[in-house]
Parts: C-alpha cells; structure tokens; sequence
C-alpha cells in the first residue's frame, strides 16, 4: 500500500507552503496527500463551561477549504482531510507513523506563526521516526538547482544520504554534500585559523568522505554527487550552501523518550535560519 504524505494545518501561511511544497512532493513520489489538523487542547479548568464545536467546525472548515483549493489546482493528485483529537504532538506524531513523510510549516527566529509551526512542531520533529520537512514561507529556490545534505561521519550517515540522493533523483537534479569539521579551540583565543592545521585534516577527511559517497554514486548514477569538507560551524555552512536550495537534507537521533525532544544543535541552527525547506531524516 502506497504511504501518503501528511501535511498538518493550523492556519498559518507557513502551514500553506508546506502543503504546497507537499503536494509538489507527492506528484514526484505519485503518491497522495492527507491534510490533518490537531487543534490545542481545551485548559482542563475550562472544560465544563467551553464548548469545541467552534473550534472543531473551524478546524473542518480550514481543512475543506485548503483541500478543494489543492484539488481545483492539481486535478489528478489524491488529497484526503482528518481531523485529529485535540492533542497536537501525539495525534501528529500517530498520524505520521503510516506516512511517507511528515510536512509541517516553519519559521525563522522572531517570527509570528501558529503553533505547529513553533514549537509543537519542533517537538514532535524530534519524536517522530519518519523523515520531517519543515517548510518556509517564502519564494526564490532554483526548483532545477542541486539538493544540499550535510553528514556528520562520526555518525550513520546512510539514512540521510539514501533520503538525500532520491530526492536528488526525483527532482532529476544534482546533489552536494557537505561535511563541517569545526576547528579545535586554543584557549580563550577562539577556533584555530593555523594554515597546516586545514592541510593536515582536510585531506584526510575529504577522502573518507568520498568513501562514504561511493556506494551512493553507484546505485544513483543519474545524480550528479559532489562531496566538500569545510571548516567550521555546521549549521552556519550548510545555510550558506543551500541559500538556493530546493531542499536541504540533515539527520537527528532518534529519541524515544516522551518528555521533550531534542533535534541537536545542526537541525535547531538550519530550522531557524535557512530559507530552504529542510528535511530532518531520523537515525539511531
């Protein structure tokens, strides 16, 4: 059976691009769209005196609507709607267990969204054990341009690269893979710029890198795949490199406790400042 690609709404502009961006998604895949909707749970004190009706007709409403404009613009695509219990994290966190991905708007730091976009949806990112695209609201990717993904060797990296190199290949594009190795400190002067310290590591690291790319090249030979060592912070390089584009690809633990979820220091840096959609790909 075919898995869909479940978007969540909440009414925001960035939940639109996500549903955008995932109906764009599932065309490539030829796969279909669940719209879902989770609205916050009710304050327990308020619970006698507050009817959901409102709410829950609202949540139906905004799904109807989101769907038949979807449908009115992509006549062939398979798009459904559920309305999920009034418990964000955990009815996003089920619904994505049966899905090819899990769509959710995002926001850069400072901005004004609804609360799947901030940090419900950060939380259940860090949760779920299906790959996460979280979605700006903005315009100005080169849709033709090369996928970027960045890998942590000391880490698996398959997961990300498989998830990186067939999004490459659906979108028949090349893809660029960046390794970050941040440079030692010496003492309160801040990271080391010493000329023989780049020579001497880069090298070494470019080749196990291109090692790990092999295997991936030769089962994706229509992707074009570029491996680059650069030195210092990943977060701030890989925004930086995927300025342009259409998708950004880079992995988190998984993490099966229920109380908070942390996506890293990597996937928090990139969420909050690139202008690509990003793709948080689970590994263990």
């Amino acid at each position: 059976m075919t898995r869909s690609i479940v978007v969540g709404l909440d009414g925001t502009e960035q939940a639109e691009a996500a549903a955008e961006w995932a109906v764009r998604e599932a065309e490539l895949r030829g796969t279909g769209v669940l719209l879902v909707h989770a609205s916050e749970p009710s304050p327990e004190a308020l619970l006698p005196f507050v009817s959901r009706q409102p709410v829950e007709a609202w949540a139906e409403d905004l799904l109807a609507r989101t769907a038949a404009g979807l449908r009115e613009r992509h006549a062939d695509l398979p798009v459904a709607t559920r309305l999920l219990p009034p418990d964000p994290v955990t009815g996003l966190v089920t619904a994505a267990e049966e899905a090819e991905l899990l769509v959710l708007g995002s926001r850069a730091l400072g901005e004004v969204a609804g609360y799947l976009v901030g940090s419900v949806g950060t939380t259940v990112a860090g949760r779920v054990e299906r790959p996460v695209v979280l979605v700006r609201a903005r315009a100005g990717a080169d849709p033709d341009g090369p996928v970027v993904a960045g890998v942590d060797l000391r880490e698996p990296a398959d997961p990300i690269l498989e998830f990186a190199f067939s999004e490459a290949s659906l979108r028949r594009t090349g893809l660029h893979v960046l390794y970050s190795q941040q440079l030692p400190l010496l003492g309160n002067l801040g990271p080391a710029v010493v000329p023989d310290v780049r020579v001497a590591v880069a090298p070494e690291i470019r080749h196990s890198l291109d090692e790990t790319l092999s295997s991936w090249r030769a089962k994706y030979p229509d992707v074009p795949a570029t491996g680059d060592v650069v030195l210092g912070s990943a977060g701030r390089e890989l925004v930086r490199a995927a300025e342009d584009a259409p998708l950004l690809v880079v992995g988190r633990r998984v993490r099966r406790s229920t109380v908070g979820a942390s996506l890293g220091n990597v996937a928090h840096a990139v969420l909050h400042h690139s202008r690509a959609p990003v793709a948080l790909v689970p590994h263990h």
